[in-house]
């Protein structure tokens, strides 16, 4: 793919992200994203069959950049329990966003349709997610940051943690406060118990 190939499918994959965080997956049509774009639909379609196939990859971009914003975020001598600590501050800016946020789209995409492929992307997103959260926390007990008897079941507890929380976030709301009381304690059961770490 030519660079001005690539630049198009990246403005297509921009601008159908602003459609599903407006209305949703579920209501979204290839014209929906053919008018956002000021594209014809044969121009979509060059790219594209299926807003299916724009979601993953617009989620594929969106995964993309926030490991980039975390990535760039860790200071070059930072600790086990440093990473782990900004990866839930990140964690709650996303739960607490009400705003430009993918979630409820995310959640209508899986259930709607064949569950089995959408399925396995997102159980792949998850296994991953967790084996990350398993080295780290590993790391961290190596360095004596940590304790932690099980860490891929600790590592699998919090990504479970964390999916409630956007449910939640999604159905009954949540408060800042009530993602902190669980990010302290997810840090208390790995033996961190400094009680003024800024979860901000």
């Amino acid at each position: 793919m030519g660079d001005k190939s690539v630049q198009k499918r990246r403005f297509i994959l921009e601008t159908a992200r602003k459609v599903f965080v407006e209305k949703g997956f579920k209501k979204v049509t290839m014209k929906d994203i053919v008018e956002a774009c000021e594209i014809s639909r044969g121009g979509l379609y060059l790219y594209f069959e299926s807003t299916s196939q724009i979601f993953l990859e617009v989620m594929k971009l969106e995964s993309e950049e926030a490991d980039d914003v975390f990535s760039d975020n860790i200071a070059d001598d930072a600790t086990a329990a440093d990473i782990l600590i900004l990866f839930l501050k990140e964690q709650k800016k996303e739960l607490l966003r009400k705003e430009d946020t993918l979630t409820q789209a995310i959640y209508e995409f899986y259930f709607e349709g064949p569950p089995v492929r959408k399925a396995n992307v997102l159980k792949r997103q998850f296994d991953s997610a967790v084996r990350i959260i398993e080295k780290l926390i590993e790391t961290g007990v190596e360095n004596g940051e940590f304790y932690c008897e099980d860490c891929r079941g600790m590592a699998r507890n919090i990504m479970f943690v964390l999916e409630g929380l956007k449910i939640s976030a999604q159905t009954i709301g949540i408060s800042a406060e009530a993602v902190d009381r669980e990010i302290l304690f997810i840090l208390k059961m790995l033996g961190v118990e400094d009680k003024d770490i800024l979860i901000g």
